[in-house]
């Protein structure tokens, strides 16, 4: 049984829909309107009105493509971050040439936000204003949520475009897409497809920096799949856009709205059976994810894990770095945000912890 915070268990029609013959995504016209669909109810999941892109390529293309596609040599970029995935795009802007200011907040608090405003206002002041920012919704390795809104105001203040991580969070709790210039998602996640394809929604002002930019990467340039009338950049994962089709429409059939409270239920039942064995969440239950538990059990996270993989057949996640021995994860996500399921994994854990 697996259950990671990703990729994630897939449900038997996505995995059928993956295994029938697909058809030429170079030559076919019914895999471009496949794409152009998928494209359209990705659109109702982000709640949106942006343009919604898919790349072949897990989810961190994305996060490296965007900033390929927006951050020219020396341009400077904030990057704003309390976790993992936050510290990592400064690498992606130092690869890329960009000027990386990071700020960071420790990894069991919420953003820096005075910080923030500090370094946005110091730029500006020095006449090298921040072009781009970058944060994360969900920091997975933690299980931490964070409140974007806030950040956002402060970007809108000094007109900086906004590349979001919500890899982790999409599909399973609303993303305010609509004041982000790069949303980005992946197929693994909540829409529990296989790994294997990344998904972007996109401000037409995000389009016009990217098209003054001019990157000239292929790979990871989000600019070719802006109109792909005439063509794919590339040859499509003609087998993978399947699969996320049929995962997309399982969620909107479901109902946006009834996905959400799915996904609060079974992290409620995650954390009161946690509560009960004495468990601590990290960082606090009032900032976690609905996607991803993580109970802090300082040095015996890896062997707890291994323990209950050897012993139930469940597979669990611990954290990364510093943190990868002290927190073990329940990744309650997509077509494991299931109250039932939940319960087996926690009597899973029950028996396990000393």
């Amino acid at each position: 049984m697996l259950f990671t915070p990703g990729p994630t268990a897939v449900p038997p029609e996505v995995r059928e829909a993956m295994a029938r013959q697909q058809p030429n995504p170079n030559i076919d016209s019914g895999f471009r309107d496949r794409y152009n669909q998928l494209c359209e109810n990705l659109q109702q999941v982000y709640d949106t009105s942006h343009d919604v892109i898919v790349p072949g390529g897990e989810g961190i293309l994305g996060l490296e493509a965007a900033i390929a596609s927006l951050v020219a040599p020396g341009d400077h970029v904030c990057c704003i971050s309390n976790g993992v995935y936050g510290d990592g795009f400064a690498d992606f802007v130092d690869n890329y040439n960009g000027e990386s200011t990071l700020v960071s907040a420790p990894y069991d608090e919420g953003y820096d936000l005075a910080g923030i405003e500090t370094a946005l206002a110091a730029a500006e002041d020095a006449g090298e204003p921040v072009s781009v920012a970058t944060l994360v919704h969900c920091e997975t390795p933690t299980g931490t949520l964070n409140d974007l809104e806030p950040v956002l105001d402060l970007l809108d203040k000094y007109d900086v475009l906004s590349v979001v991580d919500a890899v982790s969070s999409l599909g399973g709790t609303p993303v305010p897409t609509d004041r982000i210039d790069v949303c980005l998602g992946a197929s693994q996640k909540c829409f529990s497809a296989p790994p294997g394809l990344t998904t972007a929604a996109v401000s037409d002002r995000a389009w016009d920096a990217m098209e003054e930019r001019a990157p000239t990467s292929l790979y990871t340039n989000l600019l070719p799949w802006r109109d792909v009338s005439d063509g794919f950049p590339y040859t499509h994962l003609d087998a993978n856009v399947a699969a996320l089709d049929t995962a997309v429409s399982r969620l909107l059939d479901e109902g946006m709205e009834s996905v959400y409270k799915r996904h609060e239920a079974a992290a409620e039942q995650c954390r009161q059976r946690g509560a009960e064995l004495g468990l601590d969440i990290y960082p606090d239950e009032s900032r976690s994810s609905p996607t991803v538990t993580a109970f802090h059990i300082p040095g015996e996270a890896q062997a707890i894990q291994q323990r209950i993989e050897d012993e139930h057949d469940i597979v669990l996640a611990t954290s990364l770095g510093d943190l990868a021995d002290d927190i073990l994860r329940v990744g309650h996500m997509g077509y494991n945000a299931d109250v039932e399921k939940v319960d087996r994994v926690m009597d899973a854990i029950e028996a396990s912890v000393d």
